[in-house]
């Protein structure tokens, strides 16, 4: 790896300008460059959130097989499709890994109870919340960097992300190692390296997440158009600018 001659000022960690003078040094390096600059800078205190898509698995591989110091944590909406908790296990057997757990406070039975069955039908922003970013938001706070497995040409949202950012939202630093790489490259290197991934990309879910909130795709449609078919959602929530607490993100909070 080519080393950065940055020399990070002493609260480095949440420091934009450093971190954007950063994300120069690393834009021309390979995920596995970034990935050991990000253990060798920040671990332990370094976690990598997965959803289990082509690029979190393209991520465990480099982690798995180079051994790296980066812990690993899915979350557990317990909406996950069989065939995704089937790949959760593929991984951790095919590279020695433990991918952590992480679910909400309330079980699903638990928010049908307390705000209705099915809320991802009728409010899935709140749903999201209180089965994605509330969780996150408490794992996030135990570290000071945490890698995402995004690319720019995801989403508009996603377009002008750096390799190194201070992410707003968490107020933690963020480290997108994949940005630069397109759908093709994420997919030449599973068939190059054997990766595990999930069957369900081969009968038209190039985006997965939760199973009531995910579809299939037609020919020439945009890769994440499946997701929250029929509604004005697009992200899920974990990625963007910094929100307001909301009453839902108050009521998990406080458990």
């Amino acid at each position: 790896m080519a080393q950065s001659t940055l020399i990070p000022p002493a609260d480095a960690g949440i420091d934009s300008d450093y971190l954007n003078r950063q994300a120069a040094v690393l834009e021309g390096q390979t995920p596995l460059d970034v990935l050991r600059w990000a253990a060798d800078r920040y671990a332990p205190r370094l976690t990598f959130a997965t959803g289990f898509g082509p690029e979190g698995c393209v991520l465990i591989d480099l982690i798995g097989r180079h051994r790296l110091p980066i812990d690993v944590f899915t979350l557990d909406t317990e909406l996950l499709f069989p065939e995704t908790r089937e790949l959760w296990q593929r991984l951790e057997q095919s590279y020695g890994v433990t991918i952590r757990g992480v679910t909400p406070v309330l079980t699903v039975a638990g928010q049908a109870a307390a705000h209705g069955e099915r809320l991802w039908e009728r409010d899935p922003g709140r749903c999201c919340e209180m089965r994605k970013v509330v969780p996150l938001r408490a794992e996030l706070e135990r570290v000071d960097a945490w890698i995402t497995a995004i690319r720019r040409d995801q989403t508009p949202q996603r377009a002008s992300a750096l390799v190194t950012e201070r992410d707003a939202k968490f107020d933690i630093v963020k480290i997108n190692p994949l940005v630069r790489w397109t759908k093709r490259d994420v997919w030449a290197h599973i068939l190059a390296h054997d990766v595990p991934y999930n069957p369900l990309h081969d009968r038209g879910y190039p985006s997965i997440g939760c199973q009531p909130c995910t579809g299939p795709v037609e020919a020439g449609e945009d890769e994440r158009a499946g997701r929250w078919r029929g509604s004005a959602k697009t992200e899920c929530g974990l990625h963007g600018p910094a929100i307001p607490a909301t009453p839902a993100l108050q009521e998990a909070q406080e458990g």
